[in-house]
């Protein structure tokens, strides 16, 4: 696990490589293998290879999704808050799960954050996303995550440029 940590980036240029969908299927179970608080799962995924819809879904904010233009597989997260009061900590842990995932499988994603961000002006990202894709009222839009193949390698974060000075023993420490 930790060699993926340390290879994991995140890309946003990829290629038109499509994505088998035996991988396809292991990031669906993946997202319902994800931890969640007291097994609540307050969560429902939409997964998008529908190439046009996937560009409707790059304009989802007007900065900040434009990566899904050349994603060949889009992740819309949706959340239940009446199942969990931590819905969106779920929904973020079912995120990254997919995410480390898709390295694993020799995919590189993007994570989009929809929650309290705005389309436009009159309207959020993730009621936008929620009319595109037919999401029911009472379902929040928090994330959505471009995965495909990287158009250019970029390497992990070096072991020294981490940010050591955020780690305390015991108690704070300034």
């Amino acid at each position: 696990m930790l060699d993926i940590l340390r290879q994991r980036r995140s890309v946003r240029d990829f290629t038109s490589e499509q994505i088998p969908a035996k991988s396809i299927a292991a990031l669906h179970e993946a997202v319902l293998r994800a931890p969640s608080s007291r097994n609540r799962q307050p969560w429902q995924f939409i997964f998008v290879e529908e190439k046009k819809l996937i560009e409707q879904l790059a304009k989802s904010k007007s900065h900040g999704t434009r990566f899904l233009e050349t994603a060949q597989l889009a992740l819309v997260v949706l959340a239940d808050p009446q199942i969990s009061d931590v819905w969106i900590e779920d929904c973020a842990i079912a995120a990254i799960v997919a995410q480390l995932a898709a390295e694993d499988l020799g995919l590189k994603s993007c994570w989009g954050q929809l929650r309290l961000r705005a389309h436009d002006e009159q309207t959020g990202a993730g009621d936008y996303v929620r009319g595109l894709l037919g999401v029911p009222a009472g379902l929040e839009v928090p994330i959505i995550i471009g995965f495909g193949y990287p158009a250019e390698v970029a390497q992990g974060h070096e072991r020294d440029s981490l940010s050591w000075g955020k780690l305390h023993s015991d108690r704070f420490r300034a």
